[in-house]
């Protein structure tokens, strides 16, 4: 019996799926790039980065990370986790109780609260400094994590609630009758069934917040004076004084300040992509 004849593609579609490959390839090289010569000059002298920053090493000087490490980067990332690790909590778990309010219950002002989320979206941090100082000052909360964590979890939240409230509403409403059939609480229906069923959604929103918290710079400057109390963003700008000009250790400090976020996408992608296009076709 003859094997069946492959189909063969249209001219145009080949030509279409090697212009998307070519297009990505070229992306990947832009944003890959970037971080292979942060890497490689991690490893490297001051006088070798100037002298030729392009080339591979020729001692790899893996000391640089134990240096930068010792240096102060280890309280800086100590502390860059645990205003992360706090906000994403918050964050995520207030966003998914306001989500389930609006996605299930029907009450005066929903449209209203639906449109001052909207507005929060619009709010700049750099327009709301001053005041944000001044109630931060006054609540006397400035130059602890708590400055840094709160206003991290306001401005988070209104985007957040807003995806997890679109992936809510592509859960079918029989599911939750028939768990208040059976005797279960509102309570009950959110930890039981949505928070399980949206675990996609929910790490997308931690992913983000996580990417923010983490990297967020002018907060982190100004809310915070301690040198012990910095995150890694305020840090490594004292961090290069301190070093002078030890470019190596340097680039060390901050390959390890980024690799955190990029090992947490790479372990949560497949979460990430299903969480953005889930429960994309309600709203």
């Amino acid at each position: 019996m003859a094997p069946p004849k492959r189909k063969r593609l249209h001219p145009r579609k080949i030509i279409g799926v090697t212009s998307v490959y070519l297009v990505l390839i070229v992306y990947f090289i832009i944003i890959a790039y970037p971080l292979f010569w942060m890497i490689t000059n991690s490893l490297k002298e001051t006088s070798e980065i100037y002298g030729n920053s392009w080339a591979l090493p020729t001692n790899w000087l893996f000391e640089n990370y134990v240096t930068a490490w010792n240096r102060g980067i280890s309280s800086y990332f100590l502390n860059s986790v645990m205003v992360t690790v706090v906000t994403c909590i918050l964050t995520v778990f207030l966003s998914a109780l306001g989500a389930y309010g609006l996605s299930r219950f029907q009450f005066k002002g929903k449209t209203f609260l639906l449109i001052f989320c909207l507005g929060g979206l619009m709010l700049s941090p750099q327009v709301s400094l001053v005041p944000l100082y001044n109630l931060i000052q006054s609540f006397g909360i400035h130059n602890t994590h708590l400055a840094l964590i709160l206003p991290y979890v306001a401005y988070r939240i209104p985007f957040t609630i807003l995806l997890i409230r679109a992936y809510f509403l592509s859960i079918p409403k029989e599911l939750e009758e028939s768990a208040v059939l059976d005797g279960c609480t509102h309570v009950g229906v959110f930890f039981r069934i949505f928070l399980p069923l949206s675990v996609p959604i929910l790490v997308t929103a931690m992913i983000l917040t996580a990417y923010f918290s983490w990297n967020e710079f002018m907060f982190a400057i100004i809310f915070i004076d301690s040198e012990s109390l910095k995150t890694i963003p305020a840090g490594l700008m004292q961090f290069r004084d301190a070093l002078e000009t030890n470019w190596g250790v340097l680039l060390a400090g901050l390959t390890i300040s980024a690799a955190p976020i990029i090992i947490l996408f790479l372990c949560m992608q497949k979460y990430f992509v299903r969480g953005l296009t889930s429960g994309s076709v309600k709203g």
